[in-house]
C-alpha cells in the first residue's frame, strides 16, 4: 500500500548500494529504480498490461477510441454477471469489431464507505491509570501555553498494553457529525513511522479526549531545551539536526498525501521524540473539531485570516527548523522578545521587508548555508513560492547524503561513530547526574537533620520505623516571652512573625554550640532537651545550663525592629528527670517527649520571673556531681502544678565565665507593662 511505497521510495531515493526486494511498492514513484526488485501484485500487472496495450497500434490491432461494458466479474464471490453495480469488481470491456478484451479494475466498496460514517468511543474502562513506578518514566510536560509561558500536564494512561496520551478535544461533547466521523476514521487509518498513532476517542464526564501514541522523550521543544541530557556538540550535532528536520519533513509529506491533507497546528510542541530518538508528528487531524489557533508558528496569511493550508504547514516547519538549528526559544530574535509584538510584526509586515526569526547567514558555513536557504524559502511571505514537503524531503535527503559523502564514511561507519559518541556522552552524563544526586541527597539529609535527630533519620531511612525509647535522665528547657499577648496587640501579624523569627534565629545559632536538641516551638514557647536521643551522661544538665545562660545574654542585647528601645523579657525554666521519646505521626512526623519531666519543666518556666533561669533541685544535684562550677542562689519553696511545693533555685552564672547577663527587672503588674507598651507605641515618654 502507500506506506510500503513511501518507505521504499525513501531508501531508493538515498541511492543505497544494497539491493532491495519489496513485496509491494507498486506506485509509479518506484518505477525504474536501480537495485529495486518488486514482486508486483496481479492487479498491477493486469492494469499495466491493458494500459500499455490500449495505446499499442499496428496492422493487426488498430487504435482503440471507444468501448462498451459487456460483463462484470465480481472479485468477492468470483462469478461473472451482466453489467451491474457491484461492491468490488473487475469490469470486462469488449470492442464490437474485434475479439480483444480489456479488464479495468474498479473499486466501489459501499460497505467500507458506510463504516467510515460510523464512530464509537473507546470504553473508558479500557483506559487504565499508570502504575506508580511508571509515572516517573512519563514526561508530564508535553506542551506549553505560550500566552502565559506556563507548562501544563496532559493526562496519560495505558491502553492495549501501551502507554498513551489523552488530549482533550475542546468544544466537543462527543456527538460527532457526519463530516467529523469521516475525518476520525481517516485519522484512525493513518499508520506511518514519523506520525503518532491515533487509537480513537474516549468520553468521560469531564470531557472528550483523543487517545494518541506516547513519545517517551517528550516533545521536541523539551528535548531542544534540555542541554544536559542532549548536549550540543557531542550529541545534537549538525547531522543529528538534519535528521530531525528530515523526520518532520517525511511525516508531513506522508500526511499531505493522505486523506487528512493538512496539519494546521504544526509546532515543536506537537512533535514528540520516542525512545529511539525518532521524531514523530502529533496533533494532526480533528480539523473539523479543533480550532487552528494563533501562535508564533502560524503563517502570516492565517494570522490575517484564520484557516489552515499545506503552505501554512510549510511555514510552520521553517519556524521549527530555526528552533532546531539555533536551539533557542521559538521565533528567536535579538531585537524583540515579546510574543505579541512578534506576531503583530508578522501579521502586518513593512512595505519592503517582512519580519522573520534570526538566521546567521554571515557566520554560516557551506553546509549550514544550504539549510538556511531552504528555511528562508519555506517561510517566504508568498505562499505560492514555498516548496511542498516532497521537495523539502528530497532536499534534506540530498543534504544528508552529501554529509556522508564529504565525510567519506559508510552508513555503518557513521552508525558506529554515533554510538561511540553517544556512549561517551552517556558515561559523562551518568557521572554528572550521580554528582547531582549525591549533592541533592546531602541537601535532603541536612534538611531532615534539621527536622529530626540524626539517629531517628537514619532509622527511618533504614527500617521505616522508629521504636519509642525511655531515657533514665535528661534535662528539659522551656522559655517564653513575657507579655507576648500585649506585644501582639500593638503589632501587626507580619511584625509578630518578624519578631519571633529574629528571636528564634538567635536561639538556633546558640544551640549549634551545645549538645542539645531543639524539640519544637509553639507560639512564643521554645523547648529544648539534652540527653536524648543520644545519651551523654551528666553532660545534659551542663549543656542546657550553658545554653540557657547564652540565651539570656542574647536577650539582654536584643532589639525589636518595630519597637526599638523596648526591652523584651523571657522566662526560663529547667528540670531533669526520666523521659520517653518517639516519632509521632506519618505526615510531618515529629520527635515528641512524654513524661512528668516535661510537665515539671513547663511549670518551672511558668512560675519563674522575667530574665531569670528557674532551676529545679534535681538539675542542681546533677550539676553538683560534675566538675563545672555553676553559680546559683536559692529561691526557696515554690508551688508547682501537679507536684506541690518544691525547693527551686535561680541560675546566675558560671565561675570564670563572663556572660554579661541582663539585670532582672522588678516584677511589674501586667496592667503597668501594658501601659508601657502602649505609650512606647504612641511615642510618649515612659
Amino acid at each position: 500500500g502507500p506506506t510500503c511505497t513511501h518507505a521504499t521510495f525513501q531508501m531508493v531515493g538515498l541511492k543505497l548500494l544494497m539491493p532491495i526486494i519489496s513485496a509491494g511498492s507498486f506506485a509509479l514513484s518506484c518505477d525504474y529504480k536501480d537495485n529495486l526488485t518488486r514482486i508486483l501484485p496481479p492487479a498491477r500487472k493486469i492494469s499495466t498490461f491493458f494500459t500499455k496495450f490500449w495505446d499499442f497500434n499496428n496492422n493487426i490491432k488498430p487504435k482503440w477510441s471507444t468501448y462498451e461494458t459487456l460483463f462484470i466479474f465480481n472479485t468477492v464471490y468470483n462469478y461473472t454477471n451482466i453489467n451491474r453495480n457491484p461492491q468490488s469488481s473487475i469490469t470486462i470491456f469488449m470492442r464490437e469489431t474485434s475479439y480483444t478484451v480489456l479488464l479495468s479494475v474498479t473499486r466501489q466498496n459501499r460497505r467500507e464507505r458506510q463504516v467510515r460514517k460510523r464512530w464509537s468511543h473507546i470504553h473508558s474502562d479500557l483506559i487504565t491509570p499508570l502504575e506508580y513506578n511508571e509515572r516517573s518514566l512519563v514526561s508530564l510536560k508535553i506542551d506549553e501555553d505560550h500566552r502565559t509561558n506556563k507548562s501544563y500536564m496532559i493526562r496519560q494512561g495505558r491502553y492495549d498494553k501501551k502507554i498513551v496520551i489523552l488530549k482533550e478535544l475542546k468544544h466537543s461533547d462527543g456527538n460527532f457529525n457526519k463530516r467529523q466521523r469521516i475525518e476520525l476514521n481517516s485519522l484512525l487509518h493513518i499508520d506511518y513511522y514519523n506520525l503518532t498513532k491515533f487509537y480513537g476517542t474516549v468520553k468521560y464526564d469531564h470531557g472528550v479526549f483523543g487517545v494518541f501514541e506516547y513519545g517517551e522523550r517528550g516533545s521536541l521543544r523539551c528535548v531542544l531545551n534540555d542541554n544536559i541530557s542532549y548536549p550540543e556538540e557531542t550529541f545534537m550535532d549538525w547531522e543529528f539536526k538534519i535528521s530531525v528536520m528530515y523526520d518532520i519533513a517525511k511525516g508531513m509529506s506522508y500526511l499531505h498525501s493522505s486523506d487528512i491533507q493538512v496539519h494546521g497546528r504544526l509546532k515543536s510542541t506537537n512533535c514528540v521524540v520516542d525512545n529511539r530518538m525518532v521524531v514523530k508528528i502529533t496533533g494532526f487531524g480533528c480539523n473539523t473539531i479543533l480550532n487552528p489557533g494563533r501562535d508564533l508558528w502560524t503563517a502570516p496569511e492565517h494570522l490575517r485570516r484564520q484557516g489552515i493550508s499545506q503552505k501554512g504547514d510549510v511555514y510552520s516547519f521553517a519556524i521549527i527548523a530555526q528552533e532546531i538549528v539555533l536551539r533557542r526559544k521559538t521565533f528567536y530574535t535579538e531585537a524583540y522578545s515579546d510574543r505579541t509584538e512578534k506576531m503583530a510584526r508578522v501579521q502586518y509586515p513593512m512595505k519592503i521587508t517582512y519580519f522573520r526569526p534570526d538566521l546567521n547567514f554571515e557566520t554560516a558555513g557551506e553546509k549550514e548555508l544550504e539549510v538556511y536557504m531552504l528555511i528562508k524559502i519555506c517561510w517566504d511571505e508568498d505562499p505560492e513560492r514555498r516548496p511542498d514537503f516532497k521537495k523539502i524531503e528530497s532536499s534534506l535527503g540530498k543534504i544528508f547524503s552529501n554529509l556522508h559523502n564529504q565525510a567519506n564514511e559508510s552508513y555503518m561507519d557513521n552508525l558506529i561513530r554515533r554510538l561511540q559518541m553517544y556512549s561517551r556522552n552517556l558515561e559523562h552524563l551518568v557521572e554528572e547526574r550521580t554528582a547531582l544526586y549525591k549533592a541533592e541527597r546531602d541537601r535532603a539529609d541536612c534538611l531532615n537533620f534539621m527536622l529530626l535527630p540524626r539517629p531517628v533519620v537514619r532509622s527511618l531511612k533504614e527500617t521505616g520505623i522508629v521504636e519509642p525509647e525511655l531515657f533514665e535522665e535528661v534535662t528539659v528547657y522551656f522559655s517564653d516571652i513575657v507579655g507576648f499577648t500585649t506585644l501582639c496587640q500593638y503589632s501587626t501579624p507580619m511584625e509578630v512573625v518578624d519578631m519571633l523569627n529574629d528571636i528564634y534565629k538567635g536561639f538556633d545559632s546558640i544551640l549549634d554550640h551545645h549538645d542539645v536538641y531543639k524539640v519544637e516551638t509553639i507560639g512564643d514557647a521554645y523547648m529544648v532537651a539534652s540527653g536524648l536521643p543520644r545519651r551523654n551522661g551528666n553532660r545534659h544538665a551542663v549543656d542546657i545550663s550553658r545554653m540557657a545562660l547564652d540565651i539570656l545574654a542574647f536577650m539582654g542585647t536584643f532589639q525589636l525592629r518595630h519597637l526599638p528601645g523596648l526591652p523584651v523579657w523571657i522566662r526560663i525554666g529547667m528540670h531533669s528527670g526520666p523521659c520517653a521519646a518517639g516519632v509521632v505521626g506519618i505526615k510531618m512526623p515529629r520527635y515528641c517527649l512524654f513524661g512528668d519531666t516535661v510537665n515539671t519543666a513547663s511549670s518551672m518556666e511558668s512560675t519563674g520571673h522575667p530574665l531569670r533561669i528557674h532551676v529545679s533541685q534535681p538539675t542542681i544535684s546533677i550539676l553538683q556531681r560534675t566538675d563545672c562550677k555553676f553559680e546559683y542562689e536559692k529561691r526557696g519553696e515554690t508551688f508547682l502544678k501537679g507536684k506541690g511545693t518544691e525547693l527551686t533555685y535561680w541560675l546566675t552564672g558560671e565561675t570564670g565565665e563572663d556572660y554579661n547577663l541582663p539585670t532582672p527587672p522588678t516584677e511589674l503588674p501586667v496592667e503597668f507593662r501594658d501601659r508601657i507598651v502602649s505609650r512606647h507605641r504612641s511615642g510618649e515618654e515612659y
